[in-house]
C-alpha cells in the first residue's frame, strides 16, 4: 500500500478535480459513495464534495471501510471481487470537429455557446479542446474541405451530439447569443427534445435531452 502521505494527496486531488468541474471524477464518486449513486454528473459536480468523502473513497480503494481504519492499519475488508475481472467502464466521449480556423472557432464556442478553453496547441493553434460542464469537444485544423459542399445540411450530418438537462433553456440562451440554428427547438419523434446549431465552418452540433 502507498505511504499515507501519498494517499492524502490522492484524496486532495479528487477534491480538486470535483471543484474544477472535471466530469471524469463523477463515476468514481458515484460507485464509491451510496448517496451519489442516483445522481447525474451535473448533480454530482454541483453537490458539496468534502475531503472526508474523498478520503473514504481512497480508503475503499485500498480495502478499508473507513479512512480511520486505513490510518490505523486495520485489516482490510474482504475483497469479494479479487478473482473477477473488473467491469469495463467507458469514459467521456470527445468528438472532434474539423475547422479552418481554430482561433475563430474557439471564439464562437466561448461567446455564443458559453464554452471555455481547456487547452490550445500550436502557434497559431491547430488543435485544442473546449468544454462546458461535462461536454468536451476537440477542434482540429484542416486546410482543405473535409465534406462535399452542403452535404452536412442536406443529410443532417451531426459532428457532435451533446446530452442536455433542460434543453429549452439552453436553446433560449443560444438564441439570445445569436447562434445559427440548423434545427430550432422541437420535440423529436422518439420522445426527446432538442435543437442543432452550426459552427462557423458549418459543422452541425446537436443538443438534446428527455426534458
Amino acid at each position: 500500500m502507498p505511504h499515507l502521505d501519498t494517499l492524502k494527496k490522492h484524496a486532495k486531488q479528487l477534491v480538486r478535480w470535483h471543484r474544477d468541474g472535471d466530469p471524469t471524477v463523477c463515476e468514481k464518486i458515484r460507485l464509491a459513495l451510496p448517496r451519489y449513486a442516483q445522481m447525474s454528473d451535473v448533480q454530482i459536480l454541483a453537490a458539496k464534495f468534502t475531503l472526508a468523502e474523498a478520503q473514504e473513497i481512497i480508503a475503499r480503494d485500498h480495502g478499508s471501510e473507513t479512512w480511520a481504519a486505513l490510518k490505523s492499519g486495520a485489516e482490510p475488508a474482504e475483497d469479494t471481487t479479487r478473482w473477477a475481472m473488473p467491469r469495463p467502464i467507458l469514459g467521456i466521449s470527445e468528438p472532434t470537429l474539423f475547422v479552418s480556423d481554430v482561433t475563430a472557432t474557439v471564439a464562437f464556442f466561448e461567446t455564443v455557446l458559453g464554452f471555455k478553453v481547456a487547452y490550445l496547441y500550436g502557434d497559431p493553434p491547430f488543435y485544442g479542446m473546449v468544454l462546458r460542464d461535462g461536454a468536451r469537444i476537440n477542434l482540429r485544423y484542416v486546410g482543405e474541405p473535409v465534406f462535399a459542399p452542403d452535404v452536412r445540411e442536406r443529410q443532417g450530418l451531426m459532428g457532435a451530439a451533446i446530452s442536455v438537462e433542460n434543453p429549452k433553456a439552453l436553446y433560449l440562451e443560444f438564441k439570445a447569443a445569436g447562434a445559427s440554428f440548423y434545427q430550432d427547438f422541437r420535440k423529436r419523434p422518439w420522445g426527446s427534445q432538442g435543437f442543432a446549431v452550426r459552427d462557423p465552418d458549418g459543422n452541425l452540433i446537436d443538443f438534446g435531452g428527455l426534458r
